[in-house]
């Protein structure tokens, strides 16, 4: 396995896209294991990393994010057995500690010594890591299909449709407690591919955080996401983003005044 992943490694590439790759390569890994035992009957892959892996977003992810949609299934402990058991059938060493946070379910699967053995660091104590989040209460509304694709391995996985995963990813924008700049990202992706979000789910998951919801409409949209955007610094946005790009000078993307009059293209008319 430790063969398989230096493979990903290319003549000339930085060690910090080789980490990338290599995490790529251990989080397609994970979702294998859990599709060969059922685990997406249960659970329905999104976030970042499912924009890239399905819909190849060019930026590389720390995570792995689900949502629980069907009950009966295993538990988030039981989930964790089989990844690392999963992983140890393949020759890795990893272990993991579940959390409960509220309703958030969450491990940082810790891969002790890889980095070592992949030449990217020379201490053994330096960890390669992966976390995972299961939301057991997810607002409702959320739509999911089954896309089967070829990324390391063929995966049959079960995930949030694009106007679902859009949904989220605009909650986790405008009401994050802080910046995380890959979410800005992603939503230019959207943005520039002219999803239309789950207005439902999106809604839903205001009221769930916030309280209150405001009612985000087709006719009112574009200056629900001004209004959005005008509380971020990009600064802030920049910073989070940059190890995480495929392209840097993509870099440039990431401007207020760029995005709001993308906003205003895009969404203009309604």
């Amino acid at each position: 396995m430790i063969e398989a992943i230096k493979q990903q490694f290319l003549k000339g590439m930085s060690d910090e896209d080789k980490l990338n790759r290599a995490r790529e390569y251990l989080q397609a890994l994970s979702l294998k294991i859990m599709d060969e035992k059922g685990v997406f009957k249960f659970v329905a892959f999104t976030g970042g990393t499912a924009l890239r892996i399905i819909f190849g977003l060019k930026r590389f992810s720390e995570d792995l994010d689900f949502s629980l949609i069907k009950m009966g299934g295993p538990s988030f402990s039981e989930i964790n057995e089989i990844l690392l058991n999963g992983l140890s059938l393949a020759g890795l060493k990893a272990e993991s500690k579940p959390k409960v946070r509220n309703t958030v379910l969450n491990t940082m699967l810790k891969f002790p010594g890889l980095l070592k053995e992949l030449g990217l660091s020379p201490l053994e104590s330096q960890n390669l890591s992966i976390k995972i989040e299961v939301d057991s209460n997810p607002p409702k509304g959320g739509a999911t299909q089954n896309t089967l694709i070829q990324k390391f391995f063929i995966l049959n996985l079960n995930h949030f449709d694009l106007s679902s995963m859009y949904a989220t990813k605009l909650h986790a924008c405008f009401y994050r407690k802080y910046v995380k700049g890959r979410d800005f990202y992603d939503f230019i992706w959207y943005m520039s591919n002219k999803v239309k979000p789950n207005f439902l789910l999106l809604n839903n998951a205001i009221r769930q955080t916030q309280g209150v919801s405001p009612k985000v409409e087709e006719g009112n949209f574009r200056e629900f996401l001004l209004k959005g955007v005008e509380r971020v610094d990009f600064n802030l946005v920049r910073k989070d983003v940059e190890r995480f790009l495929e392209d840097k000078s993509e870099l440039r993307l990431m401007d207020a005044k760029l995005i709001k009059s993308s906003i205003e293209s895009i969404y203009g008319l309604t």
